[in-house]
């Protein structure tokens, strides 16, 4: 299976921001389910103010339980 352009597009733009130590974990609220999220962010600046990009949340629990690897 191949990995789709923008999800390949956002992984360049998450390691671009490692690279320039641009990165936020935050504590959000999920809207669907009203549970806690650690969200990784990269952190951008508009007009002085802060901007959160948020990429995706981290797997709560064992993330071995929770994700099957390619064939």
């Amino acid at each position: 299976m191949a990995i789709p352009d923008h999800a390949r597009a956002n992984f360049e733009t998450l390691l671009q921001a490692a690279q320039a130590g641009d990165l936020a974990l935050m504590e959000c609220t999920e809207v669907a389910s009203g549970e806690t999220r650690y969200v990784l962010c990269a952190v951008g600046r508009n007009a002085g103010d802060y901007v959160m990009t948020p990429f995706g949340h981290l797997a709560p629990g064992n993330p071995y339980e929770a994700y099957i690897p390619p064939a």
